[in-house]
């Protein structure tokens, strides 16, 4: 549920420095469509993202005609064949591909996978994926082929049980990343150590022992955009696409590394209706000396009124509203002042919006 994109990153540093050439498929984006799919650590230029795109649609309108118009390609599914013919094209040597949603039915699950991948799994897509921790873990792990190679951190009980069973069931190798390792990683945040924790057991499970200075490297160089992310100084300015109660409290959780002993805190907050607002305001609030809260231009951005609403019932902090994402940050960055520090969270849309040009933004929405 949480730190997929940043997993899939790692998992391709380390490859990529043991001499692979890789190719990745995460989402969502933050600039433009066109970094969804890197080759060789580096998004594919826009005429060539132009071209798989095209090649996708292409044969989306042949599949097409042949489907009810409730069974039309979607366009994540298009992307994801976009994605796969461009990373053929490009003969990569190993491809590290992030699920999109699920894993059972989801566009990604077309391919063959040595290794499966499980960073977590949350309370998150109930409406398609089920009511239950067991219900979400069956299908992410619906991706375990007979004989494959489960790769895992520590999972809710619910979910290890589930874990043990497929595993069993399709006598399929499981290797657990170890809790307490020593973690060669620059990026700050206990969540993020995790994920290279995962990231480097998962290449050793495919590649088999590794080279401690390939992982060195991986780790010293590998970007993570939009995951505690500081982009400005004074007042330091940070930005993290958490976008649930889990995310938020590993954000919460790593904040003092971060901070040292900057003050005050301003959060800036955006959050699609889809998502527990109430869960991650609880989670982050208290770790805020003041809130701001405003929208994105996605259709589904939460109301930042409700937003206010539901603060003050749950006894946050001071909470102001600003219309416009930038509109909020320079108000955050007035509150916090120079010693200060403003975090901008709650989606990754929101981290998206700020970090886009005008007509970065106009591309995207294309």
């Amino acid at each position: 549920s949480n730190g997929k994109s940043s997993t899939t990153r790692m998992i391709a540093a380390i490859l990529e420095r043991h001499g692979l050439a890789t190719g990745t498929y995460t989402s969502p984006h933050l600039r433009s469509f066109a970094e969804r799919i890197e080759v060789r650590e580096r998004p594919v230029d826009g005429p060539v993202f132009a071209a798989a795109v095209e090649r996708a649609a292409r044969a989306a309108r042949l599949v097409d005609r042949t489907l009810d118009e409730d069974d039309r390609v979607t366009q994540f599914e298009a992307l994801t064949a976009a994605a796969y013919s461009e990373l053929a094209r490009s003969r990569v040597e190993v491809a590290v591909i992030e699920a999109g949603l699920g894993g059972r039915y989801d566009a990604t699950n077309v391919i063959p996978s040595k290794v499966q991948v499980v960073t977590g799994v949350g309370l998150e897509h109930t409406r398609w994926l089920g009511p239950t921790i067991a219900d979400i873990a069956a299908e992410k792990l619906a991706v375990v082929p007979d004989h494959g190679c489960l790769v895992t951190g520590e999972l809710d009980p619910e979910a290890e049980a589930v874990a043990e069973r497929v595993t069993a069931e399709r006598h399929a190798r499981r290797v657990r990343a170890p809790e307490k390792a020593e973690i060669p990683r620059r990026a700050r945040g206990a969540f993020q150590r995790r994920n290279f924790a995962l990231a480097r057991t998962a290449a050793e499970a495919f590649l088999g022992e590794l080279e401690a200075g390939a992982v060195q490297r991986a780790a010293d160089e590998v970007e993570i955009p939009g995951r505690l992310q500081i982009v400005a100084e004074r007042p330091l300015t940070i930005h993290d696409g958490a976008h649930n109660p889990a995310g938020v409290l590993a954000l919460t959780e790593a904040l003092p590394e971060v901070l040292g002993d900057r003050s005050p805190l301003v959060a800036v907050v955006a959050v699609l209706d889809d998502k527990d607002a109430a869960g991650m305001l609880r989670e982050l609030g208290p770790a805020c000396d003041q809130m701001i809260f405003t929208r994105t231009s996605h259709p589904r951005s939460l109301s930042p009124a409700t937003l206010a609403t539901l603060l003050r019932q749950l006894g946050g902090p001071p909470a102001e509203v600003v219309a416009s994402a930038r509109g909020a940050v320079e108000r955050a960055r007035e509150l916090a002042g120079p010693d200060g520090a403003v975090l901008a969270s709650g989606s990754i849309y929101l981290i998206a919006e700020l970090v886009r040009d005008e007509g970065a933004a106009r591309a995207s929405a294309l």
